[in-house]
This record gives C-alpha cells, sequence and structure tokens, in this order.
C-alpha cells in the first residue's frame, strides 16, 4: 500500500484518536518514518483537533457574573460566595474529540459498506430479473416451437418445396399450408439477407390463368432467429413464389427478382 492509499484509509485518524493496538501503531510510526507526507498528515489531523478543542475553550464570563448580580439586586459589597469551577483537564477534552473522530470515521465506513451492500444487491436484483427474461423467453420460445411442430406435423399439412431461380439459384424455401386453418408457415432459412430498403414479399399463384395474390411481406426476416413465419391465406394456390421488393411491398411481382418458386402437387 502506497501513502496515498495508506492516508486515504482512515488509519492515522484512529491513530491519532488512540485507538489502536500496540502492533497497528508500531506500523503507522514506521509508516512516518518512511513517508513524510504521512508524518505531515498526523500533524495536520492533530492540528485540526486542536484547533477544534480552543474553539470550545472557556471564555471570560466575569461580565455575565455582573450582570446577574444586579438583576438579583447584590451590590459589589455584599459578599457572595462563588464556588470556583474546575476546569477540565485538556486530555478529557483531547478524549472527548479524539472519540467524537472515531465515532465520524466509523460513520463513514459504515455508510461506504452500506452503500456497497445496496449495489451488490442491485445488481444481484438485475441478474436476477434477467434470468427470469430468459427463461420466459426460452419457455415461450419453447411452448412457440411445440406448438409449431404439432401443426406440420398434422396429415392435413400440405409441404410445398420452393427452389432458387435465376437471379439466386442458391437460394430455397418451404411452405407448410394448412388449408383448413387458411395459414401457412414459411421456412426462409435457406434466403439470403435482403438489401437495405428491400423486403422478401410472398406470393399464392394460380398458374391457368397466371394471377399472383400477395400473401405480406416478411419484414422482421434480419431480426428473426429462426427465419419461420406464419401468413394467412384463403386462396386456391396452385403454387407459390416469393419475390424481392421495395420496402412496403409492390402490388404485383418483380419477376426479375423472383427468389424461390414452388408448385403445389396436389389439392386435398
Amino acid at each position: 500500500m502506497d501513502s496515498k492509499e495508506y492516508i486515504a484509509s482512515g488509519i492515522l485518524e484512529l491513530f491519532v484518536a488512540g485507538a489502536l493496538s500496540e502492533k497497528e501503531n508500531e506500523e503507522v510510526h514506521a509508516m512516518m518514518l518512511q513517508y513524510p507526507e504521512v508524518t505531515q498528515e498526523v500533524l495536520s489531523i492533530e492540528a485540526a483537533i486542536l484547533s477544534l478543542t480552543a474553539a470550545t475553550a472557556s471564555k471570560d464570563t466575569t461580565g455575565i457574573f455582573e450582570i446577574i448580580r444586579q438583576k438579583l439586586g447584590l451590590t459589589e459589597t455584599e459578599e457572595t460566595k462563588v464556588i470556583p469551577l474546575q476546569k477540565p483537564n485538556s486530555i478529557f477534552r483531547y478524549a472527548g474529540w479524539a472519540a467524537a473522530v472515531v465515532v465520524g470515521i466509523g460513520l463513514v465506513f459504515s455508510v461506504l459498506k452500506t452503500n456497497d451492500l445496496q449495489s451488490e444487491i442491485e445488481v444481484v436484483t438485475t441478474e436476477k430479473e434477467a434470468l427470469k427474461d430468459q427463461i420466459y423467453k426460452a419457455n415461450s420460445d419453447l411452448t412457440a416451437a411445440t406448438d409449431l411442430l404439432g401443426v406440420l406435423r398434422t396429415k392435413d399439412i400440405i409441404s410445398v418445396a420452393l427452389g432458387g431461380q435465376a437471379v439466386s439459384p442458391e437460394s430455397y424455401a418451404k411452405v407448410y399450408w394448412d388449408k383448413k386453418a387458411n395459414s401457412i408457415y414459411l421456412d426462409l432459412q435457406g434466403l439470403p439477407e435482403p438489401p437495405e430498403g428491400k423486403v422478401y414479399q410472398v406470393w399464392s399463384l394460380t398458374l391457368n390463368p397466371l394471377i399472383p395474390t400477395s400473401l405480406g411481406v416478411i419484414d422482421e426476416f434480419s431480426t428473426d432467429k429462426d427465419k419461420v413465419f406464419d401468413l394467412k391465406n384463403a386462396n386456391e394456390s396452385e403454387a407459390f413464389g416469393i419475390t424481392l421488393e421495395p420496402a412496403g411491398g409492390s402490388e404485383s411481382p418483380n419477376l426479375e427478382q423472383l427468389y424461390t418458386l414452388g408448385v403445389v402437387a396436389s389439392n386435398p
């Protein structure tokens, strides 16, 4: 511990107050011999105590006694007995101030420890809340995954594979169509991240004649971890396609930006 840390520790105030053990006093003396700034700090503490003691020293009360005598109607010739008060020994005054210093230091340490404890409680509380959020999210994700598996495993689900097209041959996707519920689930893990300002738009298609009907845009593609989405579809779809469109979507598909396309194999 260097001199600055030693001075800031509060041990010098306890030393001046006489509240240290013999071993601790010896350690302070050793530090005073090693570091002049430690010695100066001890002298400063002692000077402060002496200054406070001097500020509380007895004042001349002769004038006060004269006023009291006049109030009582006594003359200067009347004999009055005055019992002299003994001045307290200076060592007791010093001891009083020393005790005050010790109490003050104790209060400071107590406040610091209380603040540290409060900070630890706040950290633990924050971590506890974060853990609760994680558990809640995990349970929610598990519930959603279980529900999704339950839907995908029903015999009435139509599975449609969507293959990559000219603009992105490596892309792929899959549609799970629940005709009874008029909804589809999209697994878009095989699509690349769309450029900024662009979104994927999903289309339901009839093939003869070719009529595209928008099922919606995938605004949360970038933020969704699993890349699984659900959309409503009440159409008699014969195929599904996914195009890349400007943010907000388009009224009709841009076939030059057709990323995936898949035909429904059968209509139960």
